[in-house]
């Protein structure tokens, strides 16, 4: 290949987000999450310096909803940009977390935020400023207006599918019983009511209502503390609107299974144990790749006889219903046969004639023999079958040479032997050797006939 002397330098993490930029920006349905991202800068602007100019802690609360609104344009653009990226070696399954964690820290950051408007709200019980009402009615309409506008023009499919999947917060459900009761009386009103409203539109017109009560109470009775009270509900309402949507969302980066899908993944494995060659489905694991896709690996052992293909497309077949990224491991079963191995011998070992092998025992103590058997003679040893010191298994054979040719020798010399080598050996008349061949345990007892116990004549 070619050899490349000067290799260019890698892109800068800032080189890599604008070449990422202008990917997404090629594409002309960004165009309008572009021009939306546009004018809420613009607006967060105008609504800052009117926080700035009327002391009002409520309409800083509410500000950060039009905040929150530009992460979730943010969002939106990520997930744009997912669906234009491709797998790769790096990214296996994908880009589709990104989007997962985009929303898990929108939802955190808002959560942040309503902990500092409780943390300044504290603060200011106790000295509470004089609130200007001249433009907190403007700013609270035109903050309505941008986000009830940004929410209903742009189709944010990640947020969309959070709030449909996470659980409900404190305000829809006051909401929901609240909405019941108008419904029982307008039953027209039940298809925009129920079953729960937009959570991010709730608190929009949530906190608009605060802010007008507050502009009402502060111009008629110049009560600045209801300030105060409003950006603690606001702030509440935002907390409570954002944590089931953090904790779905947290879940998923967590590789955890959806409850919901639980029962339908036992049924479909239940299913698979039951086709023909399937012996045993073993570690299943399923997990939330993304907003809506789910991913598992599983192994499955069949038969010794099956067909791997076969049993291969039967179960991507029943679990590709559910799973969309699905890994599959076919494997045979292990069983094994039992085999008699047989080990070597050496010829010689086989030549009988010329050796004889005799199997020693191994040897042990004095002390723990017994005289009369010469076994060990304590109670809790272990029987024979349980004995890992058995003769044979630990001690190596003893190879004895036989200088006889003849199959039956055993080490005794055949023939005649002269009387004196007979003598020799004690075997002729008793007491007449020094060193007996065959003796007894009874040195000092006297013979039947001849001597006493002294040694002296009987008479």
């Amino acid at each position: 290949g070619t050899i490349h002397l000067f290799r260019k330098s890698q892109r800068s993490l800032v080189g890599k987000l604008t070449h990422e930029f202008r990917l997404v920006a090629a594409d002309r349905r960004s165009w309008k999450i572009l021009l939306f991202g546009a004018i809420n800068l613009i607006c967060i602007g105008l609504l800052l310096m009117w926080c700035s100019s009327t002391n009002s802690i409520a309409l800083t609360a509410y500000t950060y909803l039009t905040i929150f609104d530009l992460f979730s344009l943010v969002t939106c653009l990520i997930s744009y940009w997912v669906m234009m990226k491709k797998p790769s070696p790096v990214y296996s399954f994908g880009f589709e977390r990104f989007e997962v964690l985009a929303v898990f820290a929108s939802t955190v950051l808002a959560q942040l935020g309503a902990l500092f408007i409780l943390k300044e709200s504290a603060e200011r019980f106790l000295e509470q400023p004089e609130i200007h009402t001249g433009r907190l009615l403007v700013g609270t309409f035109v903050a309505l207006f941008f986000n009830l506008f940004t929410m209903l023009s742009i189709k944010n499919k990640p947020f969309a599918y959070v709030s449909e999947a996470a659980s409900t917060s404190w305000l829809q459900e006051h909401v929901a019983d609240l909405s019941r009761s108008i419904c029982g009386i307008i039953p027209g009103l039940s298809s925009i009511f129920l079953p729960r409203m937009n959570p991010f539109v709730l608190i929009d017109i949530a906190g608009a209502l605060a802010l007008c009560i507050t502009y009402m109470l502060i111009e008629i009775n110049n009560y600045f503390a209801v300030d105060t009270a409003s950006a603690i509900a606001i702030a509440l309402m935002t907390f409570g609107t954002m944590y089931p949507m953090s904790v779905y969302s947290g879940k998923v980066l967590l590789q955890t299974t959806p409850p919901h899908v639980i029962g339908q993944l036992d049924k479909l494995l239940r299913e698979v144990s039951t086709l023909d060659g399937v012996l045993e489905v073993r570690n299943e694991h399923f997990w939330t790749l993304g907003f809506g896709t789910l991913a598992g690996s599983v192994h499955v052992r069949i038969r010794r006889d099956a067909n791997e293909q076969m049993v291969l497309a039967h179960v991507t077949n029943r679990l590709y219903t559910l799973v969309s990224t699905l890994t599959v491991q076919i494997f045979k079963d292990d069983w094994i046969r039992p085999t008699l191995s047989s080990v070597p011998i050496a010829n010689n070992i086989l030549n009988l004639p010329d050796h004889h092998v005799i199997p020693m025992p191994s040897l042990k103590a004095a002390d723990n023999l017994n005289p009369v058997t010469s076994t060990p003679a304590k109670p809790s040893s272990p029987p024979p079958e349980f004995s890992f010191n058995t003769p044979g298994k630990n001690v190596s054979p003893v190879i004895l040479l036989n200088t006889q040719t003849k199959p039956y020798g055993l080490g005794f010399n055949h023939g005649s032997a002269p009387y004196s080598s007979v003598l020799n050996q004690g075997l002729g008349i008793p007491g007449m050797g020094a060193a007996q061949g065959f003796r007894t345990g009874f040195a000092n007892v006297p013979s039947r006939y001849g001597t006493n116990a002294r040694g002296q004549p009987r008479p």
